[in-house]
């Protein structure tokens, strides 16, 4: 059956940089903002932008992810005919197990994609926090006529350094890529969000594999490739909150701009709503002693102490005189009483023991890992 548009969304990264929080599970599946995953604004865009089949690419620590995201039901990416995809890395006739980069995993999963026959794919990455309508993106492309469209957002240029830069002729062609120049052209970054033809990028994939094999990653490979063959490559500009999540410090601030109800991100716009798989618990539950102000309290929370400016993932429980101010709580924490944690990010299943502290500054969070016990018996071991 015709399809016009496939999404897939890379989702394999280990987020090393988030180090302690990504030990056990991949970096799109890491909690956010209280009832969230980070994959989820990924796979609420592609619903929302009417884009209804997705294969989501996995490979580091996929469980968690894998169960999350199920068939896409949560996001309404069930319908007929469509829905999500889990695809992971296998053996093929090569021998090759793993996705050696970006573009390597789109060739080891043609299968897929060719069952759907699209006539565009579409490229993203299940990392970053942001809202986009891909439609608009694929409507620019098709009427560029361009065999590639990468999304682009100007950012500062003291950190153009960091980005691969797209620079562009008056009629937003792209003319040269620049991959984190010291001196850059131009400040506009590649999103990571392509939208190709898929016969042409197919003809790529299969031509480079049955030959050197070098054609691993898009902004490494890909995109120098159809540069030099003169293919019609444009930019799209998105104008809009977009944040890539993939350090300790953009993670936590990105949780705290989230807190605030005027943020363009804007998560509670009922017009373009975020959706996400959510556990079963039981209602939250504030003791007489807890205070709780401009902070995000979710489901199955037991709270006793002062809660300021945090987040709270369901199922954390909070003891007597413990204050939790500017902090990202994930999922089934339990913190004792006498606690103080400011400017820190606690990982799923942490246990903070009674009288511990765990202060950070804006440039230096304070991290507890996945299952990590901080304080009490555990710091005697």
């Amino acid at each position: 059956m015709k399809t016009e548009t496939v999404a897939m969304i890379l989702a394999g990264g280990q987020g090393s940089r988030l180090g302690k929080l990504t030990k056990t599970i991949a970096k799109p599946a890491v909690p956010f903002g209280g009832n969230y995953r980070i994959i989820d604004f990924a796979l609420s865009n592609c619903a929302n932008s009417g884009f209804n089949h997705v294969g989501v690419v996995t490979q580091y620590q996929p469980l968690v992810l894998n169960t999350h995201v199920g068939n896409g039901s949560s996001w309404g990416l069930n319908r007929h005919n469509g829905g999500a995809t889990i695809l992971q890395p296998y053996s093929s006739v090569d021998g090759e197990k793993f996705f050696k980069g970006t573009a390597h995993a789109i060739y080891q999963n043609i299968d897929y994609i060719d069952q759907k026959n699209p006539d565009y794919v579409v490229i993203l990455s299940g990392d970053h926090i942001y809202k986009m309508d891909y439609e608009k993106m694929l409507d620019y492309h098709k009427r560029k006529a361009a065999s590639l469209t990468v999304g682009v957002m100007p950012v500062p240029w003291e950190e153009t350094s960091r980005f691969g830069v797209m620079n562009t002729d008056r009629t937003d062609r792209i003319i040269e890529f620049q991959e984190k120049p010291e001196n850059a052209k131009s400040n506009l970054a590649s999103m990571g969000i392509y939208i190709f033809d898929w016969p042409r990028l197919k003809q790529y994939l299969v031509d480079n594999q049955s030959k050197n094999r070098q054609m691993e990653d898009f902004g490494h490979h890909v995109i120098p490739a159809y540069l030099r063959n003169s293919e019609s490559i444009y930019a799209y500009s998105f104008e809009g909150y977009w944040k890539d999540v993939g350090t300790i410090e953009s993670l936590w601030s990105a949780n705290m701009e989230f807190l605030d109800p005027e943020h363009e991100l804007n998560i509670r716009d009922r017009k373009w709503r975020v959706y996400s798989k959510n556990p079963n618990t039981t209602p939250q539950f504030l003791t007489e002693t807890a205070k709780v102000s401009d902070s995000m309290i979710t489901d199955g929370c037991y709270i006793a102490g002062e809660i300021n400016h945090s987040v709270l993932s369901h199922n954390v429980k909070v003891g007597k005189g413990s204050v939790v101010t500017d902090s990202v709580i994930m999922p089934n924490v339990v913190i004792g009483e006498n606690v103080r944690i400011e400017k820190a990010i606690i990982g799923e299943g942490a246990h903070i023991y009674d009288d511990a502290e765990l202060i950070g500054t804006e440039s230096d969070i304070a991290v507890a890992g996945y299952k990590e016990e901080v304080g009490g018996y555990s710091d005697e071991k």
